[in-house]
């Protein structure tokens, strides 16, 4: 698998962001299912030139939800997906993601 697809996009929340400001520099991810940590921290050091320490990663389970339809409520689940959160080495900043 290719650098820029096991990386599918990076993820801006509050949470994130106050992770990636602390002194541990933790970057969260949305990442291709079938990858592994090693290829992800791979895919980051190729794609944004930096060294990753360390990648933990987690599965999120798609989450219920309703919506109406022309035969009354319709019960489903969004996909799930795999997140993962790459700590960079000290004094490493990705600076593509800092601007956000």
């Amino acid at each position: 698998m290719r650098s820029d697809e096991v990386i599918i996009n990076p993820i801006v929340s509050e949470k994130s962001n106050i992770a990636r400001s602390l002194e541990s520099k933790k970057y969260t991810f949305k990442v291709d299912p079938r990858a592994n940590k090693f290829e992800i921290m791979n895919a980051v050091k190729d794609l944004f030139k930096v060294t990753p320490v360390s990648c933990n990663v987690i599965n999120m389970a798609g989450k219920p939800k309703y919506t109406r339809g022309h035969g009354g409520n319709i019960k489903g689940y969004t996909s799930s997906w795999k997140k993962a959160m790459v700590t960079l080495k000290k004094g490493d900043v990705i600076q593509s993601l800092e601007s956000v």
